[in-house]
């Protein structure tokens, strides 16, 4: 199909490789195969087994490409296998610069699986570029951030990092879930990998479990597709079709999920109750300015603490709309408590380290009525009052 849009919101729908020219159907067919046959020896229609290339899933590769402005794209079973997948670029005696505070998750698969082959990691502050530079040492190989970081939502100067990066002739890696390319697009800013927990606003229902890398650079494109062939952990053809349908209505859905969390977040900012809010999208945020020069928005997440003299634990247990659960970027709203939940593979030592306390609250904004989801956590602080 002709690209005669040039919107990404009409690019959600009729981006990557569009409908079936074999029926017409406009959604890509799910093709639940294993396998393919073959007209002779050496001879097929360009496809082999499943594990290697699934018309689905390449449907889905092609349209989160185009999204984020690279050449290439790779699903994989879920964010962390995505993840896994990057840092197997790497060997024994390198070494990554991770954010001080990113996904729990990209810290345990660094320090418990691939320490144990030799790769290693340095948390710093990616905020600060001048005292980052100080720590890229020979054996430094790449640097990976999240922009706004999970849980803090702090912002990190992209371009900045893509510079420093080619400057030192290492990689730049950007976790790109909580803004989607709808809000940012890192490649645009010369990084050179992206990564998504496509489980995520991509697939934005909490129904599928999926992870997407993306780069511009062929070589890098083939050391990918290399590991992602030989290591399996790719996405299936049905939740590959779940993720390309959730991804046509991303842009309709985030619309409304940070009109919601703007509304949210001046609301708890006003609260006597609340003693810290951590929102790109506020203009008292430090992280404000920078982020509006590199995102569309402030995205939909929400951190914030309470005072002394209200209890956390309460507070949970007193949510009615709002569901306690692990994850983040579904329609419906919901409450995690980092320290706990999504951060409690990092040791507390670092934790409170990095801002991490017992007390922070990690609000994922739905697209429910916003009057309603204050609603609900006005009455839960009021619960949680001891």
């Amino acid at each position: 199909m002709e690209k005669n849009y040039r919107q990404i919101e009409s690019a959600l729908i009729h981006g990557g490789i569009y409908g079936d020219p074999l029926t017409g159907a406009v959604n890509v067919p799910i093709y639940q195969t294993s396998t393919y046959e073959q007209q002779g020896l050496g001879q097929n229609k360009g496809w082999e087994y499943s594990r290697t290339g699934n018309p689905t899933r390449a449907a889905l590769e092609a349209l989160i490409a185009e999204l984020e402005g690279g050449s290439h794209g790779f699903a994989f079973a879920s964010g962390m296998a995505a993840s896994t997948a990057v840092i197997s670029l790497f060997k024994s005696g390198d070494k990554i610069l991770i954010s001080s505070n990113v996904y729990g998750g990209t810290f345990r698969v660094l320090d418990k699986i691939f320490k144990n082959f030799g790769i290693s990691y340095s948390i710093e502050d990616t905020t600060n570029l001048k005292t980052l530079e100080e720590k890229i040492t020979d054996d430094v190989k790449a640097i990976w951030i999240e922009s706004p970081a999970n849980p803090l939502l702090t912002i990190t100067d992209l371009e900045g990092i893509a510079k420093l990066a080619k400057k030192h002739n290492i990689l730049s890696i950007v976790d790109n879930t909580f803004m989607t390319p709808y809000i940012q697009r890192p490649i645009e800013k010369g990084i050179d990998i992206v990564v998504h927990s496509a489980t995520k606003y991509l697939g934005g229902h909490s129904d599928v479990v999926a992870g997407l890398a993306v780069v511009h650079d062929k070589i890098l494109a083939e050391r990918i597709a290399f590991i992602q062939n030989a290591t399996g952990g790719v996405l299936g053809p049905f939740d590959s079709f779940l993720l390309i349908r959730g991804i046509k209505t991303l842009g309709v859905r985030l619309d409304r999920h940070v009109a919601n969390a703007e509304k949210i977040a001046v609301h708890l900012q006003k609260h006597p109750a609340v003693r810290n809010i951590y929102y790109p999208g506020l203009a008292t945020d430090p992280g404000y300015e920078l982020n509006k020069k590199q995102a569309k928005n402030g995205g939909a997440m929400i951190s914030f603490e309470l005072h002394e003299g209200y209890d956390i634990k309460k507070f949970f247990s007193s949510l009615k709309l709002i569901a306690l659960a692990e994850s983040l970027g579904g329609v419906e709203s919901l409450a995690c408590h980092p320290a706990s939940m999504t951060h409690a593979s990092i040791p507390k030592k670092i934790r409170d380290k990095v801002g991490i306390t017992e007390g922070l609250i990690r609000l994922s904004v739905g697209i429910e009525g916003a009057d309603d989801i204050i609603a609900d956590v006005d009455q839960a602080i009021e619960s949680s009052r001891q």
